[in-house]
């Protein structure tokens, strides 16, 4: 089980219970992480009795119920059916996961009872609100987007079909950042890029249209990159999408080994794109 980073100084405490109505016959309770940085209470597990028959089916519907029925103060991110998929990311009875898409009756212990927290090694903010600025930054530091060639197709690249899976296994990631909050390597060293941001500069890497591998393979080849990663497989068990951040990072680890020879294969490729059809340059397109 992944342990949650929690606020300085401060342990997690019994908190308030919110019966359930009288009368209710399918009671079930949810312990939910509560902070607010405002107040000077301990972090604590507030304790909800749901009645499930008026509650929708997924751990989502039961943290809706709880905010607008029970106790509107409860603090969570959630863009479900916004076309924001993944923000909705938490802890849940001690591993990561979409709180949208988990069947509430497939968390409920023997007696009942669901833990609902924060993802780990990431400061809170509020309640099931984690801070995700490193999150973001190490993704922005591996340059996730593509960097084309001066000289392009005016139509489009020639792929191969196993070139096209390759980059669309990796296109699945939703940024939720479950693999990230899952990684021990990032709970002991801030400075690590992580598997989130590793995956998509694998993606870039193996993107024949891409100019840039050798620059990549080298940003990601230092002491907090791809040779910093324990393989212990916690981004794998923690993906939604049940992508593989490792496998990702053991072929960086093997491309940064042979960065020259990949330059020149890839130069050798790009030609293979282009060769087919007319090119223009970023200067003739106005880049």
């Amino acid at each position: 089980m992944v342990q949650l980073r929690l606020p300085k100084n401060s342990r997690v405490v019994k908190g308030k219970t919110h019966k359930a109505p009288e009368g209710a016959l399918n009671v079930k309770t949810f312990q939910v992480y509560r902070w607010d940085p405002d107040d000077s209470e301990n972090p604590r597990l507030d304790r909800y009795e749901i009645d499930l028959d008026s509650c929708g089916p997924m751990v989502l519907d039961a943290l809706i119920k709880i905010k607008n029925e029970i106790d509107s103060t409860l603090t969570f991110r959630r863009s479900c059916r916004e076309g924001v998929c993944g923000s909705c990311a938490m802890n849940i009875n001690g591993k990561n996961m979409l709180a949208c898409n988990q069947p509430l009756k497939d968390h409920l212990d023997r007696k009942g009872r669901i833990t609902i927290r924060p993802l780990p090694y990431q400061p809170i903010i509020k309640d099931l609100v984690v801070d995700r600025t490193a999150f973001w930054e190490q993704y922005l530091r591996v340059k996730p987007w593509l960097i084309p060639p001066e000289d392009f197709p005016e139509k489009e690249f020639r792929m191969s079909p196993e070139e096209v899976e390759a980059l669309n296994n990796a296109e699945k990631c939703i940024m939720c950042g479950a693999c990230y909050a899952s990684c021990q390597v990032v709970g002991l060293n801030k400075g690590y890029i992580g598997p989130h941001a590793l995956l998509k500069a694998f993606q870039r890497v193996l993107d024949p249209r891409d100019s840039a591998p050798g620059e990549r393979l080298n940003d990601v080849a230092g002491d907090d990159g791809v040779f910093r990663c324990h393989t212990i497989f916690n981004c794998i068990d923690a993906c939604p999408k049940e992508l593989n951040p490792t496998q990702a990072i053991e072929t960086l680890r093997k491309l940064a080994q042979k960065r020259q020879a990949f330059e020149a294969h890839r130069r050798e490729r790009q030609n293979s794109l282009i060769e087919t059809t007319p090119t223009r340059s970023l200067e003739q397109s106005g880049g």
